[in-house]
């Protein structure tokens, strides 16, 4: 009787190790089971954190439009003739005018008439022709211009004064629309004007300042 109840004792006690040495086992593997789930968990944050500054970023800069700035820069005097008894001037030069295109994106434009007017009163035009202005980049047109005093017969322009004093002041106004291209589907329209003071040197013939607002 003592060696069966020896044997049958022995066989729990084994049963009772092997039942702790799985409870142990099984509670590593809930620990490592846990510090995977942290971790997949802190990467999920970190790339979901990640994906919304991207989209921030690209809300806010790349995809944000700006209207481009249209612009004249020195001109380049190539003929100009004055009369100071009956004031009036001829001139001829060509503008360097500038689209300057800020966006992430081309920005079309359609073709564009700048009026020269001298107190208000035009007195000459070019037409900036259908094109485009590339991305963080600048357009540059060169136009020939020819203007006159015709215009201003019979007004009080004040030419006789600006011309005693050896200046004559221009100014060069335009509106031009077009659209802003981004990701080669989305077009956003965008409009641009120039609005810009020249005062010329009418002794040497050369510009003397160009102011653009």
């Amino acid at each position: 009787m003592a060696e069966k109840t020896q044997q049958e004792y022995h066989p729990r006690e084994s049963n009772g190790y092997q039942r702790n040495d799985r409870e142990a086992q099984w509670s590593i593997d809930e620990d490592e089971r846990r510090r995977k789930r942290i971790k997949w968990a802190i990467y999920i944050a970190a790339f979901t954190v990640f994906q919304v500054m991207v989209l921030l970023v690209f809300g806010l800069v790349i995809m944000k439009v700006k209207a481009p700035k249209f612009r004249v820069g020195d001109l380049q005097i190539q003929t100009l003739t004055t009369n100071q008894a009956a004031p009036s001037f001829d001139m001829s030069f060509i503008a360097p005018i500038r689209i300057k295109n800020p966006n992430f994106g081309p920005y079309k434009f359609d073709q564009t008439t700048v009026d020269f007017t001298y107190g208000g009163v035009v007195v000459g035009q070019v037409i900036v022709p259908k094109s485009k202005a590339n991305f963080k980049s600048t357009k540059k047109i060169n136009a020939e211009v020819t203007l006159n005093s015709n215009a201003l017969s019979g007004t009080n322009s004040g030419l006789g004064s600006e011309l005693t004093n050896g200046v004559i002041t221009l100014g060069s106004k335009g509106t031009m629309n077009g659209k802003v291209t981004l990701m080669l589907m989305f077009k956003k329209k965008r409009s641009t004007q120039m609005d810009c003071t020249m005062v010329i040197d009418v002794v040497s013939k050369a510009i003397k300042s160009v102011e653009c607002k």
